[in-house]
């Protein structure tokens, strides 16, 4: 008795997500842009001494060493900048949700594994690109 060859066809790799996935991910990241955007609004506040409880309204007596406010104000600055940075990266990840190119890979091509998109949810590499990257 001969043996027949069985071959097996190869299973297509998946090359995006479905478009259930992708709504999943839009409301992840809809919810970080929302708090993303409200803390970005307190810092920008703290800069603007808009919003500020400062007691530099409230006390003409007491004064801040230049030295100390000027730092803190920087602090605050940059940690508003980096906050804007999330946030526009946040809006780039719902524009590639929209065109359907959401989790993929930007230098291999291929899907980011859907854990590393729930904790970054606007990676745009792999961890295996982006340690390349890093080398």
């Amino acid at each position: 008795m001969a043996k027949t060859k069985t071959t097996k066809t190869p299973v297509a790799e998946k090359v995006r997500y479905s478009d259930e996935e992708l709504q999943e991910f839009k409301a992840l990241i809809l919810e970080k842009l929302d708090a993303a955007k409200k803390e970005y609004e307190v810092l920008k506040g703290s800069v603007d001494l808009s919003s500020s409880n400062d007691t530099e309204d409230t006390s003409p007596t007491f004064q801040m060493e230049e030295g100390a406010y000027s730092l803190s104000k920087e602090e605050v600055s940059r940690l508003a900048a980096r906050q804007y940075k999330f946030i526009q990266s946040l809006e780039a990840a719902l524009k590639r949700i929209e065109n359907k190119t959401y989790g993929i890979c930007r230098v291999t091509g291929k899907l980011i594994p859907k854990e590393r998109l729930r904790l970054v949810p606007h990676a745009t590499l792999s961890v295996e690109a982006k340690n390349d990257k890093n080398k």
